[in-house]
């Protein structure tokens, strides 16, 4: 057996406008201050051209994008080869980095072709490449172009 619910029903011909709200003027509250004033209007400082977002750095950067390895149709900067990238002031640059497998076919020839072509940037003087193994290389170092690339996403 079902109870029924009964609901009361109240019929209205008008009813009531509530009160609009109003704002009494603030008593000669100055404004605060916007926090963003100034802030908007600076101009980005000036990247060192060794930094990150510096000319001479990317510059290497792109250089290392140039050198594909020879198994894999990736280049070494994308498939996260290059753990590191020092740039002095005076240009003398440093390059860490490490190979897929310490029995990789180029392990003899790939630091000296990362030397050639980071040396050929204009702007840098010396250039170091120091190959390590640890931590060793996993594809989890790729970026995300570089799995693409080879069907990894």
């Amino acid at each position: 057996m079902t109870e029924e619910k009964k609901f009361m029903v109240e019929e209205v011909d008008a009813v009531e406008t509530p009160p609009k709200a109003r704002v009494e003027e603030a008593e000669a509250a100055p404004r605060q201050r916007d926090y963003l004033d100034g802030f908007l209007a600076q101009k980005p400082s000036e990247v060192a051209a060794g930094e990150p977002g510096g000319d001479l750095y990317d510059g290497i950067i792109d250089a290392l994008k140039e050198i594909f390895d020879p198994e894999i149709p990736v280049n070494i900067y994308d498939l996260g080869l290059i753990y590191g990238v020092d740039v002095t002031s005076d240009g003398h640059a440093v390059v860490t980095m490490t190979l897929t497998t310490p029995h990789c076919p180029v392990a003899e020839s790939m630091p000296g072709e990362v030397e050639l072509r980071v040396g050929a940037v204009p702007g840098v003087g010396d250039i170091e490449v120091n190959l390590v193994w640890d931590p060793p290389w996993d594809p989890g170092k790729m970026s995300d172009e570089a799995k693409l690339e080879l069907g990894m996403l």
